[in-house]
């Protein structure tokens, strides 16, 4: 019979895989904090990101806007 993974030699009778939790309810409270901490850590970034996205898309248009308006001064100053 192969194992949980496909390992051909290795079962779950072999006691090898063991499903009994040996971790408390504080364990499980401290790595719940964690992953809230981490949570709100990603969020932060994810807005900061947005925020910096949007910066960019006014830093681009603005440059844009700027290249039109050099190109209009440059057609109406020509002979």
């Amino acid at each position: 019979m192969s194992g949980p993974n496909g390992d051909p030699n290795i079962s779950n009778e072999d006691g090898i895989i063991n499903d009994d939790d040996e971790y408390g309810e504080e364990e499980y409270a401290a790595i719940n904090n964690m992953l809230d901490q981490i949570n709100s850590y990603l969020d932060d970034l994810e807005e900061r990101n947005d925020a910096l996205n949007g910066k960019l898309h006014e830093l681009l248009e603005s440059n844009r806007q700027a290249r039109l308006d050099f190109r209009a001064q440059l057609t109406d100053s020509s002979p």
